[in-house]
């Protein structure tokens, strides 16, 4: 129904300040903290074995870090705390698509779980934006899981293949990306509906206790929202659906899904389903862009005939409506809503080219 080297290491060697904000401030970095710098990054590899810091033959840029992001038309910032680095990250232009890469992100085990990871990254993006950036990119080691889940936290999704790092830690390392301005709507492969899992899950959430009917009863347990995702990811693996999301200024707002997996006589047509806006996006346009996406996503798929449901009078009827969709007729008390009264089911039809 439709509704540069690794990055930082999360890993908590030492236990963070449990719901408690970090007292400090974030800086400009200089020169003069490479000290500070070379032992952050030196405990945060020290967490994970065969993880090697070998600042004289393949980091020498961190003896004067700040000249040397500057110099390739970045910034570089510093947490500090009592005249202390507890932070760190840096973020450089690249030369194609107006895109900005995340660099040198460390936080120290003591201010994990603070909030300050979060302000950094924000300090970052928002520099990048400002500068006219419209995707961001990151590298981070494959063994740093937590660091995955932070980012994947803030809407970053896997994209392209492994890079192998000729160094002495021997690094295998994922890139992750995410456009950062405006409203974006992208097609998820395997990798990045896989990484994606953790924000769609709490998109899904938001939508079912707020009332949209997609097939759950309210409130979602967030394990349960995860676990669906998880699945439609294998689907997408198997060829048997598409998933596009949504971002809005870097976070992930919406997605709708293309059903491919349908009978060997029916391999023409395609079904439409969930299409999710979080709540706190609504009416700007999101649920617009991903339905004028889908078109697209099933010519691509030699699909020529779309299928959907939804309730009469829900949010998606007027954009289908506008976009084209035949209103096909009405099935009472189809579904029940999210706290268990009988609705509707409207199906609508549309062929493609």
């Amino acid at each position: 129904m439709i509704s540069v080297r690794p990055a930082a290491a999360f890993k908590p060697s030492a236990p963070p300040l449990p719901d408690a904000a970090y007292e400090g401030s974030i800086r400009p970095g200089r020169d003069a903290d490479a000290a500070g710098y070379i032992a952050l990054i030196g405990a945060c590899w020290g967490e994970y074995p065969g993880c090697v810091l070998d600042v004289e033959n393949e980091a020498p840029e961190l003896r004067a870090l700040a000249s040397h992001i500057a110099a390739r038309g970045g910034a570089l910032w510093t947490a500090e705390v009592a005249g202390a680095v507890v932070g760190m990250v840096g973020t450089v232009p690249l030369n194609h698509d107006d895109a900005w890469e995340i660099t040198r992100m460390y936080v120290a085990a003591t201010h994990r779980g603070t909030g300050l990871a979060a302000d950094l990254l924000r300090t970052a993006e928002g520099h990048a934006r400002s500068r006219g950036a419209k995707r961001i990119v990151l590298w981070t080691d494959t063994r740093f899981e937590a660091a995955h889940r932070f980012y994947e936290k803030h809407s970053y999704v896997r994209a392209g293949s492994i890079r192998v790092l000729d160094d002495r830690s021997r690094s295998l390392e994922f890139r992750y990306a995410k456009p950062i301005s405006g409203t974006v709507v992208e097609i998820l492969d395997p990798a990045a509906a896989v990484s994606a899992e953790r924000r769609l899950a709490e998109v899904l959430k938001a939508c079912v206790d707020d009332g949209a009917v997609v097939g759950f009863l309210a409130p979602l347990p967030i394990e349960k929202a995860r676990a669906f995702w998880r699945e439609r990811a294998s689907e997408v693996a198997a060829a048997r659906r598409v998933i596009l999301a949504a971002w809005v200024d870097g976070e992930i707002a919406g997605c709708l899904q293309l059903d491919l997996d349908v009978p060997e006589n029916q391999t023409h047509r395609a079904e439409v389903r969930q299409l999710l806006v979080h709540p706190e996006f609504r009416r700007r346009g999101v649920g617009r862009e991903l339905m004028a996406r889908i078109d697209r996503a099933a010519t691509a798929h030699g699909r020529r005939l779309l299928v959907l449901r939804t309730w009469p009078g829900g949010p998606a009827e007027t954009i289908v409506r506008s976009l084209g969709w035949q209103f096909v007729g009405v099935i009472p008390g189809y579904a029940m809503r999210p706290t268990g009264e009988p609705v509707d089911e409207g199906y609508w039809w549309k062929r493609v080219e």
